[in-house]
């Protein structure tokens, strides 16, 4: 160590900044870019004495680097007035949660077995904060988390991972599958959008090397070459879904978007089925319509958050989405296919 603990001297973090801390920390992310995120930008705006510049921080080894970002943490929490807990009950939790769903090597076990004070860190937390802290202030409890994330619907931990193309399928999927009696966040269903079908080959490459929990791939119809290039990376777990028909707006039911459109515009114009049955992929279909009416332009984004909310039951998701969530729900973890539970699970 360049110094001793005892000798630090420290800015201590502000309320504000050690939720924003724990926030990214606890966030569905390789393990080792957060927390080196994190402990990197406490120790270079917190740290007072000895002082490390962005040039050098590489130079500091991770042991050092945990114990400098601990320090700092524990101490803006005292500067805080509270008290601290000495338990590290939460830290193991933590620990045994990442290590169930990563493939994580020794430097990043270094930055996991640290002794942030996390049970004395939550009682800065209230009841508005993302889900990821409302499971960190959980896992403070003895109560089974597993059953605090069905009753609670807390969304972690997370045990599988649904990868699809665009945000249309992040923004609507879990909405189609809570009213078909599937609630992602209960189940532990985390959805990423790569942006487009090169990107989720990517990040499929990527998360079947680092993960141990299954991940569902969702394509378009067109990804046939890049289906070809994730084939042989699939593990036993893993699934796979093509479309039937073009993109995730093909499958949503004429009938859905009618009720979108004229609930938008009401008063100003009234749109039938018959003006949306054309032989077009029906991002086209709207973007024209967008066009011709003198609309602002059609952006998928904005468009499926409106649907989102005109969606009324599970009448209003076709054969195919329900199929989809079906194929999830039946994804299996890993542990699971062999009859085994993580250390996370027993928590």
């Amino acid at each position: 160590m360049r110094t001793t603990l005892d000798k630090l001297k420290i800015k201590p973090l502000t309320k504000e900044q050690i939720i924003i801390s724990l926030d990214r920390l606890t966030r569905f992310k390789d393990t080792e870019a957060k927390y080196i995120r994190v402990f990197r930008d406490i120790i270079l705006n917190n740290l007072i004495f000895p002082k490390f510049k962005k040039n050098s921080f590489d130079e500091i080894s991770y042991e050092e680097v945990k114990n400098y970002a601990e320090q700092i943490i524990n101490y803006s929490l005292y500067s805080l007035g509270i008290k601290n807990s000495n338990d590290f009950s939460i830290n193991q939790k933590i620990n045994d949660y990442e290590n169930s769903i990563f493939n994580l090597d020794k430097n990043t076990q270094i930055l996991l077995f640290n002794k942030i004070d996390y049970k004395a860190a939550i009682n800065l937390l209230d009841e508005n904060i993302p889900l990821n802290l409302k499971w960190l202030k959980y896992l403070g409890s003895e109560e089974n988390i597993i059953h605090s994330r069905e009753k609670y619907h807390l969304h972690f931990p997370v045990e599988k991972i649904v990868l699809t193309e665009g945000i249309t399928e992040e923004i609507l999927l879990p909405k189609f599958a809570k009213l078909c009696g599937y609630d992602f966040d209960k189940n532990g269903v985390h959805i990423i959008s790569a942006g487009g079908k090169n990107q989720v080959v990517k990040y499929f490459y990527r998360l079947s090397k680092n993960l141990k929990i299954p991940v569902f791939v969702l394509f378009d119809k067109d990804a046939v070459d890049n289906l070809y290039e994730i084939n042989y990376k699939l593990r036993d777990f893993d699934k796979v879904h093509m479309l039937k028909c073009g993109e995730f707006e093909d499958l949503l039911p004429i009938s859905l978007i009618k009720r979108t459109i004229n609930n938008t515009m009401k008063n100003f114009y009234d749109i039938t089925e018959d003006m949306l049955q054309r032989d077009l992929p029906m991002v086209k279909i709207l973007d024209e319509f967008f066009k011709y009416h003198g609309l602002s332009e059609f952006k998928k984004a904005e468009f499926a958050q409106t649907v989102k909310t005109n969606i009324q039951s599970a009448d209003d998701a076709s054969e195919e989405i329900k199929d989809i969530i079906s194929a999830i729900a039946s994804l299996k973890s890993a542990n699971e296919q062999i009859g085994t539970y993580s250390a996370t699970r027993r928590k």
